[in-house]
């Protein structure tokens, strides 16, 4: 068995190839490689701690990134009025960074305006400007709308969340946060290697979907469930307010399964990827599925009113029939169980037009037809500038990302 510094050399040899490797993957590598479990671990450990690797959950799957030492020290603002919770904001942020602390909003904005730091972690409740204000100020602005924006905050989630990704925030954190989720999220932002993380396009890519579509068809386990998540009257939503607004809805579906599936009774054991359309895969236990699907349901339908009224419908009494009915692009989230037979099935159509040695190993459109995604009414795209939505079915000679 090899010892800790040729399972560095190997591990960072896979990952700079990759730059984000899963750690089911990398069991798998290093069993090929006589690396036993322990040396793994240990050698992961020592690779995160000299800043060579981080690692965060995505999508329910503890996933390494590989991080670049940038040209300059980057530079971070922490704005939180509490002077506690923003000395603990700073220390978990760790060594590294160029940190300055901001107790006001007016007062932040103004030094954001003329430092240009490279991130902000932004609480909500602040004294001067507050800090959806902050977030909004500084996506708006052509100068500064490149600067990440993690919120941080204790206010109801199901309405400031979905306000927050309206106004550009990258992404959302709930109070009591995990300092390790913090620092985790500021390090990949500013330093993972390769294209700029967003946390829409990095859940688990086609060949995480392709382990779940395996295991399902394959598998033993009759409890295992794999379903699609899918936003429905996202097309007509995105032609009527723009494919910014259907990015956002996205977006917060996104975060609210990521929410989800970080929680601790399903953690580890349910999966959740992205289709680059409008629907989402997850896969787990029937129970965990189950659970989480009603959960974000819940949650969905609660922020709809206040979607519907950022595009200027005004919230309706109760009783009084809602006059905005028609014109109204009805969002919903469904959910459809994949049985495995019809699975199986499908699955069996694709492979007859693989090698061998392909079969296990699927493109995002031979995973559509497999899970009964093949009419596509939106296609994410992305490029140097972003994310990109269209609306309409994607052309046949169109290719993958």
């Amino acid at each position: 068995m090899k010892g800790i510094e040729d399972a560095e050399s190997d591990v960072m040899s896979l990952i700079n190839d990759k730059q984000e490797v899963t750690y089911n993957e990398l069991k798998d590598f290093a069993a090929s490689q006589e690396i036993d479990g322990d040396t793994l671990k240990r050698a992961l450990a020592e690779l995160v701690k000299a800043s060579a690797l981080a690692t965060r959950s995505s999508g329910g799957i503890p996933t390494y990134y590989m991080l670049q030492e940038p040209q300059r020290i980057k530079r971070v603002f922490v704005i939180e009025d509490d002077q506690n919770i923003n000395k603990l904001m700073a220390i978990a942020l760790g060594q590294g960074y160029d940190v300055t602390q901001f107790y006001d909003g007016k007062e932040a904005m103004e030094k954001v305006r003329y430092q240009k730091p490279d991130l902000v972690v932004l609480d909500l409740m602040l004294p001067g400007m507050d800090g959806l204000e902050v977030c909004q100020t500084i996506k708006k602005d052509p100068l500064l709308r490149d600067i990440t924006v993690i919120i941080v905050s204790a206010l109801e989630a199901t309405t400031n969340r979905f306000k927050g990704i309206k106004y550009g925030a990258d992404y959302y954190i709930k109070k009591p946060f995990d300092p390790d989720e913090l620092r985790g999220l500021v390090t990949i932002f500013l330093k993972k290697k390769g294209k700029k993380f967003d946390a829409l396009i990095d859940l688990p890519n086609e060949e995480r979907i392709s382990d779940s579509v395996e295991r399902a068809v394959k598998g033993s386990d009759s409890d295992y469930e794999i379903g699609r998540l899918r936003v429905e009257g996202l097309a007509s939503f995105a032609s009527k307010f723009g494919n910014e607004a259907g990015i956002t809805i996205l977006r917060l579906a996104s975060q609210l399964l990521q929410d989800k599936v970080k929680g601790k009774d399903v953690e580890g054991s349910t999966f959740v990827g992205f289709l680059n359309g409008d629907d989402f895969v997850i896969a787990g236990s029937k129970k965990n599925v189950d659970r989480m699907v009603e959960s974000i349901k819940s949650e969905f339908q609660a922020v709809l009113p206040f979607i519907y009224q950022s595009e200027g419908y005004k919230p309706i009494e109760k009783g009084i029939e809602d006059m905005y009915a028609v014109q109204n692009p009805a969002l919903a989230l469904g959910y459809t169980e994949i049985k495995r037979e019809a699975l199986a099935a499908r699955r069996a159509e694709v492979i007859k037009e693989k090698r061998k040695d392909e079969i296990g190993s699927y493109t995002y459109d031979e995973l559509r037809r497999m899970l009964g995604s093949e009419n596509l009414d939106i296609t994410i795209t992305r490029d140097t500038n972003g994310v990109k939505l269209s609306v309409g079915k994607r052309a046949d000679s169109e290719k993958e990302e």
